[in-house]
């Protein structure tokens, strides 16, 4: 018998989330894992009076292909990917790997020439949906190899995920209306504002978010959600910054980042595990190297840090900047073939002084 939070989810991606609508083309993107789940969406989203696509992947084919790919193969882009990208309303996206490390022994050139390919797609989907065009969802299927990063049997990790996402609530849709409305009295109050100074034992930056527009992130693009988050004026990022979790990506744990900003750029970058990587990816392209988000985390049913950035980056005491590519919405500026997100503890002896006022103290907010 199916796990009844499983559909509950179901129906909070396809009506919550998506909003799927009759005639919607909806192109639903999953691991082969999580099949339970996508069978669910696509019944839904075939109920709804939507036409559905679906697009099935694994981590052995991702790795049976980059380990043999020339670089003319890496960035060759098949005749169905910009259609999708440029036509579907609706993109729902379903991660459940079999082994998160899978592409750990992979040249770091391969994925790097893989994703610049690819940067005009992925502008032209932010774009899409800075514009209202495409609705789109990323969540992760309780699998295995998520559970046992968590540090969790799979049970375990399945009550996390169910109560992260509402899905384990009578009233999952009326839980995440209300995130919204918290979350918008910050969101207003941030209109308008300027100058953000960081302050902590891990931190000392400052960054202009004059012109830049907070985005209220509801569970609407990431399931489960709980942050707000904008792109800083891209030249305005100075001081320094000390990452107090593993930034995972690619197959990669990358552990003890620091990050020295001057005048926007990273000029100097290192990490105690898997340095090389971490710089191969800060050289990809002109923008790698600015951050196209700075962030706040609101969710404070989050606690645990479980290796898996949807979840992380929303844990409430913590804010986390992305390097790369930027969300048009916002008004960021910052155009780059990746976006690489990174978590700082902000719960102990840490501040937020925006224009002058305190914002934000040891990971609660003052306002």
């Amino acid at each position: 018998m199916a796990d009844q939070r499983m559909l509950k989810l179901a129906e909070i991606l396809v009506h919550y989330s998506a909003a799927v609508q009759p005639g919607d083309w909806v192109a639903i993107q999953a691991d082969v894992l999580a099949l339970p789940l996508v069978a669910e969406v696509r019944r839904l989203v075939t109920r709804a009076g939507a036409h559905s696509t679906v697009l099935l992947n694994a981590d052995e084919l991702d790795e049976a292909f980059l380990s043999e790919a020339s670089d003319e193969q890496l960035a060759w882009i098949g005749p169905i990917a910009p259609i999708i990208n440029d036509q579907a309303d609706v993109s729902i996206r379903i991660a459940a790997p079999g082994n998160t490390r899978a592409l750990s022994g992979i040249d770091p050139h391969k994925p790097r020439v893989f994703q610049q390919a690819r940067h005009a797609l992925q502008q032209s989907r932010m774009q899409r949906a800075a514009e209202g065009k495409l609705r789109w969802v990323l969540t992760q299927f309780p699998c295995p190899a998520y559970a046992q990063e968590a540090d969790m049997s799979l049970r375990e990790y399945e009550n996390f995920v169910y109560a992260a996402t509402f899905a384990d609530q009578p009233d999952p849709v009326a839980a995440w209306r209300g995130v919204h409305d918290t979350q918008q009295r910050l969101v207003d109050w941030l209109k308008g504002k300027k100058h953000v100074a960081v302050r902590g034992p891990n931190i000392d930056l400052t960054l202009s978010i004059d012109g830049r527009t907070f985005i209220n992130s509801d569970g609407r693009r990431n399931m489960p959600s709980g942050e707000i988050f904008t792109g800083p004026v891209e030249q305005s990022v100075n001081g320094w910054v000390k990452f107090s979790y593993p930034a995972i990506r690619g197959g990669y744990a990358v552990e003890g980042v620091e990050f020295e900003f001057r005048d926007g750029k990273v000029v100097r970058a290192s990490a105690q595990k898997n340095e090389a990587y971490l710089i191969s990816q800060l050289d990809s392209d002109a923008g790698a190297r600015y951050l196209g988000e700075f962030a706040v985390g609101t969710n404070y049913g989050i606690q645990r840090f479980t290796k898996s950035i949807l979840y992380d980056e929303k844990i409430g005491g913590t804010l986390h900047m992305a390097v790369g590519a930027g969300y048009p919405e916002t008004g960021s500026q910052n155009q780059s073939s990746i976006h690489w997100d990174f978590i700082c503890d902000m719960r102990q002896s840490s501040e937020i002084v925006i224009d002058g006022e305190l914002f934000y103290k040891d990971g609660q907010f003052q306002i």
